[in-house]
């Protein structure tokens, strides 16, 4: 069971929250480090920081890294299976990552380290065992509570106990700390100190909107075609939240979205001279997409006694997207938009990585491809730097 639920608005607000000791030097280990949340946290925060490790299976996530960060390379580790973090004990005041959790055969009994080998998991534990930091940040998605129908989650908090650790987990959402993206995942906290005594940061009202990190200019390859955009105006793909156009939260973003035509899109209207062939016309798309008259007055009508219906298309705010219960899309209370003529395109390698938190001065090292799998892998740095703060992570430094 998660505990230690989120505070009300009424506590201290952690944006506003002094650091204890701003010039101290935080040691920092990365585990499947992706392309360096913590460390661009970090940097956004202006704190001193070395870093001691990091490392990454992924050789392309390996040039984004030594991109953007300084680590001498002998402190690299590709293989996590491989590395020896022993040299590290003792040296590293905070120790951050996620893997990926395999299921663990219960066989009727408690299960602790050991008993783990073999999983990613057990690396995570193993080199929080090996270099013992005074906090760890263990980052997952959320699904790994209810995995194995629990069993993996509850193995994962016992372990951590096993290793003298006092934790706090808890489900945080990025569109509650700044960040315009509906990205739900589970964050465990690791003290040393067991007298330590953490609350979760509150939740901040969100000022931006997806729009908002958009560049001012877009190349012509991100615009869709036909095809493409036949796939993400289909309602049956809006309906399983695979696509989602204009929105103002974006969906949760994932490492394969970009290049197969999931997650979301912008729509631009242009003027009657700028038509190409990235122009979405309403006369290209298929007939069984639009409404039929008596459905369209349905939706533009006041509702009955039992579902009221909205004159309003083209929400800035979507409602919430679930799947279609009848040809008449949920008795009208879907999204419906009314397509001018104009172009959709793909968000861009750089607004994905500015909806995950990431400033312009990440240099992007790799290809399109590449660098849109790198941002739906990482953490939202936003998240990580109310996390920071709340712990006050500066009192742990030398």
């Amino acid at each position: 069971m998660l505990g230690n639920k989120i505070k009300s608005s009424e506590l201290t607000d952690w944006r506003n929250k002094p650091f204890a000791n701003p010039k101290s030097v935080i040691t920092v280990g990365t585990l499947f480090s992706g392309i360096g949340a913590i460390e661009h946290a970090f940097r956004r925060l202006k704190l001193n920081h070395n870093i001691v490790f990091a490392g990454d299976i992924d050789p392309n996530v390996e040039k984004s890294y030594f991109a953007n960060y300084d680590i001498d390379k002998k402190h690299w580790h590709r293989d996590i299976i491989k590395f020896n973090a022993n040299p590290y004990k003792n040296k590293i005041d905070l120790l951050v990552g996620g893997s990926p959790c395999q299921a663990f055969s219960m066989v009727g009994k408690r299960l602790g380290l050991e008993d783990i080998r073999g999983t990613l998991f057990h690396e995570f534990a193993r080199i929080v065992k090996e270099t013992k930091p005074k906090v760890f940040i263990f980052e997952n998605v959320k699904g790994l509570t209810n995995h194995d129908g629990g069993n993996t989650w509850k193995v994962v908090q016992d372990v951590f106990h096993e290793l003298q650790y006092n934790i706090y987990p808890n489900i945080l959402n990025s569109k509650d700390y700044g960040i315009p993206q509906h990205r739900e995942r589970i964050f465990v906290i690791g003290f040393k100190d067991r007298t330590v005594k953490f609350d979760f940061p509150n939740k901040i009202p969100l000022e931006y909107k997806m729009q908002d990190f958009l560049e001012d200019y877009t190349d012509s390859k991100y615009y869709l075609r036909e095809k493409g955009i036949k796939f993400v105006t289909s309602t049956k793909n809006k309906n399983k939240r695979y696509t989602q156009i204009n929105g103002d939260v974006m969906l949760c973003q994932k490492a394969n979205q970009q290049f197969n035509w999931h997650g979301d899109f912008v729509f631009e209207k242009v003027k009657e001279n700028d038509f190409d062939e990235f122009v979405f016309d309403v006369n290209k798309v298929e007939e069984k997409y639009y409404l039929s008259d008596k459905v369209r007055n349905y939706v533009l009508a006041g509702g009955t006694k039992n579902f009221r219906t909205s004159k309003e298309t083209d929400l800035e705010i979507a409602r919430p997207l679930l799947q279609t219960m009848h040809k008449m899309h949920r008795a009208g209370v879907d999204n419906y938009v009314t397509y001018n003529k104009g172009r959709i395109r793909k968000l861009t390698p750089r607004e994905c990585l500015r909806l995950m938190g990431f400033r312009d001065d990440f240099k992007i090292a790799v290809s399109d491809t590449q660098m849109y799998r790198q941002a739906g892998n990482s953490i939202v740095v936003d998240v990580l730097i109310a996390l920071l703060k709340q712990i006050d992570i500066t009192k742990y430094g030398g």
